[in-house]
């Protein structure tokens, strides 16, 4: 292994902890007085903190990250800022450690069906997935569903299920601004460079109508052979993990908004067993 001397430019490049501190309060737009009262501390000895004049110990920093839902990656940056050695681990989702979680994922994706159910890292990278949903990417270009895939690139890709989605305008509108609330929440460059990506793919002419009443979120319309399957979906994530790659798991589960749907799905599932 080759070591090598950071030089002092690289050093002092990296932000010092109290910018980072103010980076995420104004990204959660609070003000310092609002994050004292919530982190029961003085506002003045808070913005000592942010200006450099004094410095955090490792339980203050902490619980400042706590109570501005920083990411478990993101707070090891913190400590590492202030000096620390980060406290959280970041496995392989192999990792014998996890393999409890692992099975808990797969679990709730194989009970999920005949319904599709995806599990996906903070990127939107899939992880695993359950029969039905690899089912309804059929078709979609091979290149597209080649590891790593992302699954909003599969989504609004012109070669991947965005010809088959009849409502694309609005499921289009729905997922990007999903991302760029993302964004918001973590500064992540990564996820910045997908929406500009995402943002570049040709849009359908925006259709204004309103949707109706009964409605209770905004559903995916897929075409298929047997006709338009309708879904809404729900999102779990892992509680009160300690480990980074649990923290960034979520599964999304589709659920059928309509009775069609599920007709179609279960018929699906009987024709592929």
């Amino acid at each position: 292994m080759i070591t090598t001397l950071a030089s002092p430019n690289a050093a002092s490049a990296v932000p010092p902890v109290g910018h980072l501190l103010r980076e995420w309060r104004q990204r959660r737009r609070l003000s310092q007085l609002d994050l004292a009262l919530e982190a029961d501390i003085s506002s003045r000895h808070l913005s000592f903190m942010e200006t450099g004049r004094a410095q955090p110990s490792r339980e203050m920093l902490l619980h400042l990250a706590e109570q501005l839902e920083v990411p478990l990656r993101d707070r090891n940056v913190l400590l590492t800022a202030a000096g620390f050695a980060p406290v959280f681990a970041e496995r392989s989702l192999l990792d014998p450690a996890l393999t409890a979680a692992r099975d808990a994922v797969e679990l709730v994706l194989k009970g999920h069906e005949p319904y599709p159910a995806i599990a996906v890292d903070r990127h939107w990278l899939l992880s695993s997935a359950n029969t039905p949903a690899l089912m309804l990417m059929a078709g979609v270009d091979e290149e597209l569903v080649k590891p790593p895939i992302n699954v909003l690139r599969v989504s609004l890709h012109p070669k991947g299920l965005a010809p088959r989605i009849a409502n694309l305008g609005e499921w289009r509108a729905h997922l990007l601004a999903r991302l760029k609330r993302q964004i918001e929440t973590t500064g992540d460059a990564v996820l910045s460079a997908l929406l500009e990506e995402l943002s570049s793919y040709p849009a359908p002419r925006e259709r204004h109508g309103a949707r109706e009443v009964s409605a209770i979120a905004v559903p995916l319309q897929l075409k298929s052979d047997a006709g338009i399957m309708s879904f809404f979906s729900t999102i779990t994530v892992f509680g009160t993990p300690v480990d980074i790659t649990l923290s960034e798991i979520a599964i999304e589960a589709f659920f059928p908004a309509d009775q069609a749907t599920g007709d179609i799905l279960r018929r699906m599932s009987a024709q592929k067993s």
